[in-house]
């Protein structure tokens, strides 16, 4: 794997802000609207840390997964590629790139024992082991066969160390998790990310880092446009007492219903 962003096919493949949330035509004539696209994005990279979960891998493995998922939409529409099968073709594909390999029996496992009962649209939900295979080869090609992610999780540590805020990682951490939900990873370099989480993080500890912001010599334009994007979405999402992002299924399921059906 490349170990330098700069080089690396990741940074070659960033994507310009207005072509990343746009809903591909075959999506636009089964009437699927933008904020349903969006819905659709969230609600599966949540599904991918659902399922992540039981089946107990890294926190890398996750991001990875997402991050995959949100390239294929940025090339491809939901008609062709079902969301509800490659969310976990994702998150098998990113495990075996990451060295934390699940196999595909428990993945398909998982999902049936996660939506069993769960509501009359849980058949769409049972797939085999050979879709999630087949679909691997879909999402491949998609991808371009480009599979190297950079995180902002590494970056994270090393600025916060630099800076002398390590008290502030647990709130930062949490910020680069939320920026996952969202399609930041395909347009800025991952340490652009972490800087402005770190500069969330600041404002809401009150703590003035300008200082050491104007040493590091970035176009804090960005860093600061970055996190008003991080604070918009938060504005536009329904979170429960926990934090949590609500999406009532009845309109995820209605979203979905028009583009996705089982091969």
């Amino acid at each position: 794997m490349a170990a330098n962003f700069w080089t690396s096919s990741h940074y070659k493949q960033l994507l310009d802000p207005d072509k990343v949330d746009v809903v591909q035509r075959l999506d636009k004539e089964k009437g699927l609207t933008l904020e349903e696209f969006r819905l659709i994005k969230i609600h599966m990279s949540l599904q991918i840390w659902k399922l992540a979960l039981n089946v107990k891998v890294r926190q890398r493995v996750i991001a990875t997964a997402i991050t995959y998922l949100r390239r294929v939409y940025a090339r491809k529409s939901m008609t062709e590629y079902d969301p509800r099968l490659v969310a976990p073709t994702c998150l098998y594909l990113a495990s075996k790139v990451e060295e934390s390999t699940v196999q595909a029996r428990l993945l398909v496992f998982y999902i049936k024992k996660m939506y069993a009962g769960a509501s009359s649209s849980d058949e769409k939900y049972r797939f085999e082991i050979k879709d999630i295979l087949e679909m691997e080869m879909k999402v491949l090609e998609a991808l371009d066969y480009y599979l190297v992610v950079f995180h902002p999780y590494r970056p994270l540590l090393q600025l916060l160390q630099d800076a002398g805020i390590t008290d502030l990682t647990q709130v930062a951490w949490g910020l680069v998790n939320d920026t996952y939900k969202m399609d930041l990873i395909l347009i800025h370099p991952p340490h652009m990310i972490a800087l402005a989480c770190i500069y969330i993080a600041c404002v809401l500890k009150d703590k003035d880092l300008t200082t050491w912001f104007e040493e590091l010599r970035v176009d804090m334009n960005i860093v600061k446009n970055i996190s008003m994007e991080i604070l918009e979405f938060f504005e536009y999402c329904r979170l429960d007492s926990k934090g949590n992002i609500l999406i009532p299924e009845d309109r995820i399921n209605a979203a979905l219903n028009k583009v996705a059906a089982k091969p």
